[in-house]
């Protein structure tokens, strides 16, 4: 398929305008690997001052790309240009002293650290030999300001949350002298809030003449700061356009090549017998108060709200994650207050996290061991007390193949897949024993289209079979195509429960906030 394209600048430039020259671009760029060709002469340019968005669906070669230009690859054939000299990227540290820097999803944090001394990890101050603790100090504490990031700069890493850690990554970029910087779905770990602080710096960087190369899933990020947005598909350049242009159904063709109807799938709805009862739940730390739930088999609840809110600590809870402060939990007829994970996960019921690599997945172990770890007692792997090897392998197999997993290899450690791939294996843990409820707490985090397709057709699949489904969302189009009641939560607290028509884009949003009393 031949790429669709605009002149670089075209749509921001007027008539006899001419655009400026980029900051940085890639020629014909390829890379392969060893049996696999991950780009495909791809071309891209950056302007400076411009927030250019790559979108693709996993494995489309996004994150390749931005390898190569922050300098982790080499290409295998075409070239790279920095302000229109053509360069050979030595490494990361070559990359960041040009002024090109990254902030990749996996963190290069070392936790043992202060916040300041990573910032300037690799790059030290220092004073007639010795490192320059005063102004280490001063430095990273007038970085951190100036993002208006609430960090202390002498907190060891360790002791911060994942979004914290997200923005020392972030704050690690600006301390050079930036020219060209690429965020790789930077706010996967954010809140809202953050977010916001995150596209305010964004504006700021733009604002001095830096060219920004950011790669998400999420359209609305794409309208809220993007001006051009290059999407890929298998290791190629599909199209280069002007965000303005890009309309969701659009993004979504040259994507995949399915239309936006397609995305969501329709779920019939024949709720049977009474699974789940929340009765009055409060957790100990009190992010959860007197909350109510119910779900039957067969249909799927949702339960929305905003980052916070406690509407992840309902479906840990439910999990035996939580301590209990008061109220009671059935599961299909039997009191589970206060159980262990083990003890719930025996009796049928699955919980799916949103951090996949904090809680879901151990990456340096392969495919079938993280798919049948929380089974290995169980009949389907166990003889005679003993590992059936041979039961396993095909048992995983059989679900790789369903799932569509690639590359289908599962003795693979799951490092090497793309986060897609990691979240299909994250959702197989569920499918080898006869679970009767799974709970799946932000089941699309971080995935492109085509796997949010792929996990909600599964969705459809468990419903139809007779199975219950808690679906813990932010995502609001999941909450308005898939659920049939949706509970909503602010603050800990149940704000509305909608059922069939009620389930509308304001409906759902008028509970998110904080209702204002008449005068």
């Amino acid at each position: 398929m031949a790429a669709e394209t605009l002149a670089p600048g075209e749509e921001s430039a007027g008539a006899g305008v001419t655009a400026p020259a980029p900051v940085l671009q890639a020629d014909a760029v390829s890379k392969e690997f060893p049996g696999v060709l991950a780009l495909d002469r791809v071309d891209f340019d950056l302007q400076p001052g411009e927030v250019h968005v790559l979108f693709g669906e996993n494995g489309a070669g996004k994150s390749t790309l931005i390898q190569i230009l922050a300098g982790v690859y080499r290409p295998s054939d075409g070239s790279i240009r920095f302000r229109g000299q053509r360069v050979v990227l030595q490494g990361v540290h070559h990359a960041r002293m040009l002024g090109i820097s990254a902030v990749f999803q996996e963190f290069s944090l070392v936790p043992t650290l202060t916040v300041e001394e990573n910032l300037f990890l690799g790059a030290e101050l220092t004073r007639r030999g010795f490192i320059d603790k005063s102004e280490l100090h001063r430095r990273a504490d007038g970085i951190l300001r100036q993002l208006g990031f609430p960090l202390r700069p002498q907190q060891p890493v360790h002791e911060l949350t994942r979004a914290e850690q997200q923005m020392v990554e972030i704050a690690k970029a600006f301390c050079t002298d930036l020219s060209v910087l690429i965020l790789d779905e930077p706010t996967a770990s954010l809140t809202d809030r953050e977010a916001e602080r995150l596209f305010a710096m964004v504006e700021q960087a733009k604002s001095r003449g830096v060219g920004i190369v950011y790669v998400t899933h999420r359209m609305s990020e794409i309208r809220r700061i993007g001006d051009r947005i290059t999407v890929l598909r298998d290791g190629r350049r599909i199209a280069t356009l002007a965000v303005a242009e890009a309309d969701d159904e659009r993004l979504l063709q040259l994507m995949t090549g399915r239309v936006i109807s397609q995305v969501f799938p329709k779920i019939a709805y024949r709720p049977g017998r009474l699974l789940l009862d929340i009765s009055n739940l409060t957790v100990t730390d009190h992010s959860v108060r007197s909350f109510s739930l119910t779900v039957r088999a067969g249909e799927v609840v949702g339960l929305a709200g905003l980052v916070g809110c406690g509407k992840s600590e309902v479906g840990r809870a439910c999990f035996g994650l939580e301590r209990i402060a008061a109220g009671r939990i059935v599961f299909d007829g039997e009191d589970v207050t206060g159980r262990t994970v083990r003890e719930i996960l025996d009796r049928g019921a699955f919980y799916l996290p949103p951090d996949r690599r904090e809680e879901g997945l151990i990456m340096m172990r392969s495919v079938r061991e993280n798919i049948s770890l929380p089974w290995l007692a169980a009949r389907a792997f166990s003889r005679f007390g003993l590992l059936d090897r041979r039961g396993e392998r095909a048992r995983v197999r059989d679900l790789v193949r369903r799932l569509n997993l690639r590359p289908p290899n599962i003795e693979a450690d799951l490092e090497r897949f793309s986060g897609g791939n990691q979240q299909k294996v994250l959702l197989a843990k569920g499918l080898i024993s006869a679970v009767k409820l799974f709970i799946l707490d932000e089941p699309t985090v971080g995935v492109d289209v085509g796997t949010r397709v792929a996990i909600y057709e599964f969705v459809r699949e468990l419903c139809q079979d007779g199975a219950g489904i808690l679906l813990i969302s932010s995502d609001l189009p999941e909450i308005l195509h898939l659920t049939n009641r949706t509970y909503v939560m602010y603050r800990g607290e149940l704000r509305a429960e909608l059922e069939g028509a009620q389930i509308t884009q304001d409906r759902v949003l008028s509970n998110f906030f904080e209702r204002r009393q008449a005068a």
